[in-house]
């Protein structure tokens, strides 16, 4: 006797992740508190210290970030049985490393720097020296991380783009939309792990995000006007 087929992947799903996702991102980065100069520690160690939105912040940012790719995979997810079989696979995978070094950039920039601003106002002027030297090592580390999410991030949405486009599930002008946006955010992690959190970089990063951002909500418009995906 043969299975009554029942719908899967509902498009309503993965259409509220990816704009919950987006909402997120844009509030958290919104609410992330922001210094002139980066690179320098102390001064991070006082606005960060004077601020407490930086929690906020970063649980906003970690879980848009997780919103987001959890809903293009989710989309990305139907076209195992098509000619997109291969770039959803890659799409899926560079999305789980994304994910990953994500959550490793907030736990960086979110625990290990608020850790040294604790000690930093209990401590000494000698170890103060010490706490110095750990915040410019941890702002490196922060840096790598930026760039590596940004580069995989970047990865991710290009990957996903193809795969759509191969799919036929998207119009050209979305794919190249989400390809441009994809573009942008690995030229700015490219510029990060080149120069840091400079401004070259920043100028890099911010037009590639926002055309991401742009390229989620109307990728969660059209895919919420799909009919579900029958097994």
């Amino acid at each position: 006797m043969n299975a009554r087929p029942r719908p899967r992947n509902q498009a309503g799903v993965s259409s509220a992740l990816l704009i919950a996702g987006a909402v997120l991102l844009f509030v958290g980065t919104l609410l992330h508190p922001m210094h002139e100069d980066p690179n320098d520690a102390l001064r991070a160690f006082g606005e960060y210290s004077a601020n407490h939105n930086w929690l906020f912040s970063h649980m906003a940012q970690l879980a848009g970030v997780v919103a987001m790719v959890a809903g293009m995979l989710l989309i990305i997810g139907r076209l195992f049985d098509g000619p997109a079989r291969g770039s959803a696979l890659l799409t899926i995978v560079f999305g789980a490393a994304s994910l990953a070094a994500a959550a490793a950039l907030q736990a960086v920039d979110g625990i290990a720097l608020k850790a040294m601003i604790n000690a930093w106002a209990m401590a000494d002027d000698a170890a103060k020296a010490s706490l110095f030297n750990a915040a410019f090592a941890v702002r490196q580390i922060e840096i790598g991380f930026a760039a590596v999410s940004a580069a995989l991030l970047g990865l991710t949405v290009l990957l996903a783009s193809i795969a759509l486009q191969q799919a036929k599930h998207c119009p050209v002008w979305m794919s190249l939309l989400g390809s441009a946006g994809a573009v942008g955010v690995l030229i700015g992690g490219v510029a990060t792990a080149a120069t840091g959190f400079s401004d070259i970089a920043m100028a890099a990063n911010m037009p590639g995000s926002l055309v991401l951002l742009i390229w989620v909500v109307l990728l969660a418009v059209i895919d919420l006007k799909r009919k579900p995906v029958e097994a």
